[in-house]
Formats: structure tokens, sequence, C-alpha cells
């Protein structure tokens, strides 16, 4: 019996532990160094008014930054300024400063291979990390990048699975064959993803784990567009901004159901400057099409998805057709009494362009409070925003 009570026992903490785990959420975790080098500067904004940049990226938001103008590797998050020793980054810069060297040699080494002139600029990016998996306790290394590309195609990039390099062009495989002879070199950049960029990962998710768990619920909006090159026709388009994490799902359905992604424009998720992310999607339809439209959100933050109709969107859009024909009708009847009758002053218009109105529209702030602004919008493109409340 004592037997039989131990198995029984040991079956039951077994199941106990693994329904505990079920339990449990499944986390994702990335850390990523992205180099990017110039073969000359261009005068734009951004990272393009520098010939070289670096930067990481703890769960896609930047926690370093270095460029060719400053060369000090500086952090971008409080926490990693005040948890990094001094030492850190003294020893960051004088890497990115060798960085930066090999990578302005080799932006001239594949221009020549390329045989691109000079008087073009060529781009050599280099981006390298690791993911895990965390669930509880228990980490567990995803995958590992260490990938290279020349004007935005790929170059080259690390099998980590093989311990290999792969050449996708023929331009890239002499530098394949010859990173390939070196085993040693191999055998580091398989331990870094594995071992060395996890533990960094792990060390920066607990220093700034406060911070990286305060999550944010997206703002969504949805607009209306008249098509110019075919005025039967009309673009909608669903905006979600300001959310974090990244992860996010927003479809824009027809009878709530979502229309597929091959007839849907996506600018596709893209960084805030707060840390924030956005998406917006559009799909072009008739005007007069009855149809039930609408804008689906669903992101971790929120306790239900967030949706939007374009019902009351799409009659403010004939309806503006028939305002400025309106406001145009009484411009006119101004112009011609002013000149009529030689008066002086001001008259009835809002302003000088009869094709600009004056809306209300709802402001929620982060306190959730809502407030009446006036915006202008160009009725010219008839644009319009039913922002969403909450």
């Amino acid at each position: 019996l004592q037997v039989i009570f131990i198995l029984y026992s040991s079956i039951n903490n077994c199941l106990l532990k693994q329904t505990n785990k079920q339990k449990l959420k499944l986390e994702k975790h990335s850390l990523y160094y992205i180099y990017t080098a110039l073969s000359k500067p261009v005068q734009l904004p951004g990272i393009y008014q520098f010939t070289f940049t670096a930067m990481g990226l703890l769960d896609g938001r930047q926690i370093d930054y270095y460029n060719s103008d400053g060369q000090r590797k500086i952090p971008k998050q409080q926490w990693m300024k005040e948890k990094m020793q001094e030492d850190y980054w003294e020893k960051g810069t004088q890497s990115r400063k060798s960085k930066e060297q090999w990578f302005n040699v080799n932006v001239d080494i594949l221009m020549k291979r390329m045989r691109h002139n000079e008087s073009d600029v060529h781009v050599l990016q280099w981006r390298h990390g690791c993911e895990i998996e965390r669930q509880g306790d228990e980490v567990k290394f995803s995958k590992g990048i260490d990938e290279y590309s020349y004007d935005g195609e790929n170059f080259l990039s690390f099998d980590d699975k093989e311990s290999q390099w792969v050449a996708p062009v023929d331009a890239a495989v002499p530098t394949k064959r010859k990173w390939d002879k070196v085993p040693i070199l191999n055998q580091y950049t398989k331990g870094y993803l594995e071992k060395e960029c996890v533990d960094w990962l792990n060390k920066f998710r607990d220093y700034g784990e406060q911070e990286l768990r305060e999550s944010s619920p997206p703002d969504v909006h949805v607009f209306a567009k008249r098509c110019t090159t075919d005025k039967n026709k009309v673009k909608l388009t669903c905006l979600a901004t300001g959310f974090y994490p990244k992860d996010v799902i927003l479809s824009i359905r027809k009878y709530r159901s979502p229309l597929p992604e091959d007839e849907i424009e996506s600018s596709r998720i893209r960084p805030n400057h707060d840390g924030t992310y956005q998406l917006r999607k559009s799909v072009i339809i008739q005007e007069d099409e009855k149809a039930e439209y609408d804008c689906f959100v669903k992101h971790r933050t929120l306790k239900e998805p967030i949706i939007i109709t374009w019902e009351t969107i799409l009659g403010m859009v004939i309806g503006a057709v028939i305002g400025v024909v309106l406001m145009l009708a009484v411009g006119a009847l101004v112009y011609f009494l002013r000149r009529r009758k030689n008066i002086a002053g001001e008259y009835g218009l809002i302003n000088d362009d009869p094709h600009i109105l004056i809306i209300s529209f709802v402001n929620r702030s982060s306190s959730s409070s809502t407030g009446s602004q006036n915006r202008v919008i160009n009725c010219g493109n008839y644009i319009f925003d039913i922002p969403f409340k909450r």
C-alpha cells in the first residue's frame, strides 16, 4: 500500500506541475542589435544624416544608441543609465568605434564587388540577436539571427543549426567561403547567439522589469478619404496607435468577417517616438456600397476588442460634398454682394479657402477624460476622423 501511495503521489504531483505550467503565460522576448552604414551622408532626418549608426533593441524598445557624429554609446532608457556601470559604456563606445571602421571599409569593398559607382548612396546593414520563450522561471532559447543586407537585399546570414554561413547572392559567396574556413568564428557566433545573447537579454529584462512590464492600450481611429483617381470610390483607413507590447490584431471587416490580407494595404507595425507602436490598414470600396464595414482591434491590454464602424463616417463624406457645394454658393453670393455694393469688411466664410471646414471631434486623453475640440479638415480630400471613446 505504501508503494501504491508513493506512486500515486508522484503521478499527482507531475499532473499538478503540468497543470500549473499550462496556466503560466508563455512570454516571448528578444534582444537585437542593428548596425547601419552609408557610403556617404544623406541630408535626410533620422539615421540617414549619419554615415554610421548602431542601436540595441530589447523587445522592440531602444536601449542604447551610437552614431558617427557623437561617437559615444549612450543609454536610451533610464534604467539602463542607472544599472549599467560607466565601464560598460566605455567598452561599448570602443566596440562601436571599431565596428564603424569595419563598416566603412566593407561598404567600399562591396561597392567594388557589385561594380557600383560612388555617386549613388549604398547601405550595408548588420542585424544580430536572439529570441527566447519564458514560462514562469523556465527560459528556452527560441531563435538566433546574424545577418547582413546590402541596399536592402539579403546578402549573408548565419545558419545557427548547421553552424555555417548562407549566401543567397553570388556576390556573397567569397565571404561565405572565407568565413566558413574559420571554424572558431562559427563556433563563437553560435555560442554568442545561444548563450551570451540570452544571458544579456535576461539581465536587461531583470534590470528594466518594472518599466518593460508596463503596457499601453491602443488609441483607435477610422478615416474615410475620397480617391482622387476615381471619385466614385472611397478609401477606408483604420489606425491603432500608442500600444505596447508590439503584438496586436487589427482587421478591417465586412459584415464582421475579416477581409483577406491581399485586399488590404498595411503600413505594418511601426515604432512611435515614445517606445509604443502604431499600425494602419486601408481598403478601397465603392462610395455607394451599402455593406457594413468596421475596424476590429484586439490587444492584450484590452478586456474586449475595440470595434468601430464606418457607417457614420461614410454619411459624413456624402454630407461634406453637399456642405462644400453650399459653402461655395454662399461664398459666390458674398463675393457678388461685395462687388455690387463695394462694401469693405469681412463676410460669412470661416476662412479664405471654401474647401476647409471646421468640425467637432472628441479627444480621449490618457486619463480617459473626454473633451470637445475643433479640428480643421481638408474637404478637398474628404478626410474625417471618428475617434473611439473608451
